[in-house]
């Protein structure tokens, strides 16, 4: 945990962005000869500000917590960015050590704070909505179905145990692997995939059906859950 902080004018913030930049291992800002750095550094906020405000708001079900969250985390990670020798940022697993960051910053504010009541509207992303519809044209009428679809998933996430909103998030909404979840919580595979199967459990509950919309058969936990 990093003691202290930046200004923020020594950090070059960056609107919200569209698609991330992704290299073949899936990190958007790790091609092989990018070097993470406070000079860098708007590149990496680039690239990651839309995903981590994504994790942080469903994490929390409120903008302003994920707004903050973000800022907090970036802050956070430039100044330890700036205590590494050139070694370990070129070692440095960018995008899992981004988002551990952004998780700690998150289960603070979480701690301090009475559990959310969430609109619906507050949660899903219409802008990502409209990404993955790729070149086909979409009604608004789509638009919004599954913008409501999105926001009742995302508001049965909220009722979920923080550590089992983590691993689920981390899962099914960002698309993380056991091995990433685990490395970002610091938490072997084994718990990992224990706490996403009794998320799954949960959310079977509450969302019935529907959560197999959501959730690809294919995976194991979902399958052993709603077996």
């Amino acid at each position: 945990m990093i003691a202290y902080a930046p200004p923020l004018r020594e950090i070059p913030l960056l609107p919200a962005v569209g698609r991330a930049r992704v290299s073949g291992d899936g990190s958007p800002a790790a091609a092989s000869a990018f070097i993470p750095s406070t000079t860098t550094f708007d590149r990496i906020v680039g690239d990651y500000q839309r995903r981590l405000y994504g994790f942080a708001l469903r994490m929390t079900g409120n903008r302003e917590d994920a707004e903050e969250i973000v800022q907090d985390a970036f802050v956070r990670a430039f100044r330890a960015l700036g205590k590494m020798g050139e070694e370990q940022r070129r070692d440095l697993r960018l995008q899992p050590w981004l988002y551990t960051i952004a998780l700690n910053v998150t289960r603070n504010r979480l701690r301090s704070k009475k559990p959310p009541s969430v609109a619906i509207d507050a949660l899903a992303d219409p802008d990502a909505l409209l990404r993955d519809a790729g070149d086909k044209p979409v009604q608004p009428e789509t638009v919004v179905e599954r913008n409501d679809e999105v926001a009742m998933v995302e508001r049965a996430l909220l009722s979920l145990p923080t550590h089992l909103r983590a691993a689920a998030t981390l899962r099914f909404i960002d698309g993380r692997s056991h091995p990433e979840i685990a490395e970002i919580l610091d938490q072997p595979i084994g718990t990992v995939k224990s706490h996403v199967h009794r998320a799954v459990r949960i959310l079977r509950r509450i969302l019935g059906p529907q959560l197999g919309r959501f959730v690809k058969d294919t995976d194991e936990e979902l399958s052993d859950a709603l077996s």
